[in-house]
């Protein structure tokens, strides 16, 4: 397996000796070529080895070898959680650091570099799940219409265009990154399809339906921008006519959420809350939804059926006479 430069630098450390650090930099490359991991994911798991490595080192008062990491013990790992813990790390982010360390102990225990038996032993901490915070359906309606942004001091084919991205997100329930990933090519025009193919984390494509009257906003501002769109380029672009910045439409969204007075939860990732929780809502069934958000396990979506029975239980305890 070659080791990529940039894959080298993420583990250029001192703390280390240079065998255990090239198992870092094949370990790297397999996260990016064979389990598809997203770059941030593989940046987070990346950064979270690098800490241990430097904490193993001071703990220890000397260069963490590959066979010292082999024989690593539960107190070990124990005193790197309680040191992450007193740097105020969320148990989110400590979760996270575990999963990636006990990825490196899977990839070295699969090349015969040793087995890690203390990562395994280890009880990932307990997190607290917050509930997602999806918009109301008149909120979430009111931030699709074009109309809201024509008094706004920006050209015509802008505000259309974030119309459209918005509509998007709410229609299909697509991550921001989806959206802006769309090519013209990838986006039929009204009434010659109604469904998306969209590429997710991880590089997984899935198909999802799209509503006419969506894709007539994305219509409106194709035929409104003063940039040529190419059949295989972004069909959203900026203001200098390159790929739209997944900033541009979070700060647009911040200032409607002023103009709507809406709360600072109402970010663009909400109206994909917001799609999935209003179809549980109206009977939508939960594995379908799983598919249409392109969650890899059903677990994920479950978390919407929380949202559901809290809103239920708003209802009882404003209505019921003896509430």
């Amino acid at each position: 397996m070659t080791k990529p430069a940039a894959d080298t630098a993420l583990f250029d450390l001192a703390c280390a000796e240079p065998r255990l650090l090239a198992e870092a930099v094949h370990w790297q490359a397999f996260l990016r070529t064979e389990r598809r991991l997203s770059p941030k994911t593989q940046e987070a798991y990346a950064r979270d080895l690098r800490q241990f490595l430097g904490f193993l080192s001071q703990h220890w008062g000397e260069a963490v070898t590959l066979a010292r990491f082999a024989a690593l013990e539960a107190s070990d790992v124990r005193a790197f959680m309680a040191s992450r813990r007193a740097d105020q790390v969320a148990g989110r982010s400590l979760m996270r650091a575990l999963a990636g360390l006990r990825s490196f102990a899977r990839f070295l225990e699969r090349e015969g570099k040793g087995k890690v038996g203390a990562l395994s032993a280890i009880r990932a901490p307990k997190v607290s799940k917050s509930l997602p915070k999806p918009l109301a359906v008149s909120a979430a309606r009111e931030l699709t219409e074009a109309d809201l942004r024509a008094g706004e001091n920006r050209e015509p084919w802008i505000w259309a265009r974030d119309a459209a991205v918005m509509a998007l997100l709410y229609g299909s329930g697509l991550r921001i990154s989806e959206a802006l990933g769309l090519t013209r090519r990838e986006v039929p025009l009204p009434g010659r399809g109604d469904v998306l193919t969209v590429t997710g984390k991880g590089s997984k494509t899935r198909m999802v339906p799209v509503l006419r009257n969506v894709l007539e906003l994305i219509q409106d501002y194709v035929a409104m921008c003063p940039h040529p769109l190419a059949p295989d380029g972004p069909i959203f672009v900026g203001a200098r006519g390159g790929p739209l910045k997944a900033r541009i439409i979070q700060l647009t969204m911040a200032r409607l959420r002023g103009a709507l007075g809406l709360p600072d939860s109402a970010t663009p990732h909400a109206l994909r809350h917001s799609f999935a929780t209003h179809l549980l809502s109206r009977g939508g069934n939960l594995r379908a939804i799983q598919e249409l958000l392109g969650h890899a396990s059903l677990s994920t979506t479950q978390i919407y059926t929380g949202i559901d029975t809290e809103r239920l239980l708003d209802v009882y305890r404003t209505a019921h006479p003896r509430a």
